[in-house]
């Protein structure tokens, strides 16, 4: 039953897969997203143990922020998935603008009729 878990969700997501370093308890490990929000993210690729409520440190290149861990899901016996959201905003963490999806799919109009019509004058 997906629809309910769709109906939650504040933010929409959008697939990126990042690299990472992920500090706990003042060991780092690498990780990646594959998918991400202006406040939180999917981890996986982490190979360490991980529980619900613990507090990580999550670095992108020289951005460095605390996450909350929210879920964990095993994907393998040395693997797992996690979902964090962040302790504070942070103003752009990833790096990658996250502007809304019809935002987008509006850009991409504007930009598609913008080369129509250059290439009409062209000819």
């Amino acid at each position: 039953m997906v629809a309910p878990m769709l109906n939650k969700r504040k933010l929409l997501r959008r697939k990126m897969v990042l690299p990472v370093k992920v500090s706990v308890d003042k060991v780092t490990h690498l990780a990646h997203t594959v998918d991400i929000t202006s406040t939180g993210a999917r981890l996986v690729a982490y190979r360490a143990p991980l529980q619900s409520g613990t507090i990580i440190g999550l670095q992108r290149g020289s951005k460095k922020a605390q996450f909350r861990v929210e879920w964990v899901k095993p994907l393998s016996p040395n693997e797992l998935q996690a979902g964090i959201e962040l302790l504070e905003p942070q103003n752009n963490f990833w790096g990658i603008n996250l502007s809304d999806e019809a935002e987008a799919k509006k850009d991409m109009q504007t930009l598609l009729t913008l080369q129509s019509g250059r290439t009409k004058s062209v000819m």
